[in-house]
């Protein structure tokens, strides 16, 4: 069945159709939620409730830009309403000016799980900001717009994640550039 097939399909509301569709994107879409999540089960429960949302909202895809980048921003908004509605992301004030704040990229390579298990372990507001301007590619205005918060404490967290994970690498005797 072709892609457009599958999404008519599924606005139809068709449950072959988003079985289909499931075992077509699950894997992609838990990688993400893994991203985002403190664990394994946190991620199965963002992975459901973010294909609830899809198959709730697939009406509205109006095929223009990628379906996979539709419902990959579906499952990260997901994730982030859920963690703001819970209040995981209350804003943190700091004294740090913007200024000095090192935004720059400077992780070695390491063993991606090892990297994975390290970025869980992170607070959820700077695991967040750091996996939205890092992995994902967000700039800190849309960060801020994302989660409610200011840029300065966009750029804040991030420096906090980065600081927590050179420690946590520190640590393990892996040298940082």
């Amino acid at each position: 069945m072709s892609l457009e097939e599958l999404i008519k399909n599924c606005k139809a509301r068709k449950q072959s159709a988003q079985e289909e569709l499931y075992r077509a994107y699950s894997n992609i879409l838990f990688g993400i939620c893994l991203k985002y999540s403190r664990n394994k089960t946190e991620a199965e429960d963002n992975l459901h409730d973010s294909f609830m949302t899809i198959f709730d909202k697939i009406g509205q895809y109006n095929h223009k830009g990628s379906f996979e980048g539709w419902i990959k921003r579906i499952t990260i908004n997901t994730v982030l309403q859920k963690y703001r509605k819970d209040r995981y992301l209350d804003v943190v004030t700091d004294n740090l000016k913007e200024e000095e704040v090192d935004v720059e990229d400077n992780f070695p390579s390491i063993d991606l799980a090892t990297l994975l298990s390290y970025i869980q372990e992170l607070p959820n507001r700077y695991r967040i900001t750091f996996n939205l301007y890092v992995l994902d590619g967000y700039s800190h205005k849309e960060i801020s717009e994302m989660l409610g918060t200011t840029i300065g404490t966009s750029k804040s967290n991030l420096a906090r994640a980065r600081m927590i994970l050179k420690e946590k690498l520190e640590k393990e005797n892996i040298n940082i550039a």
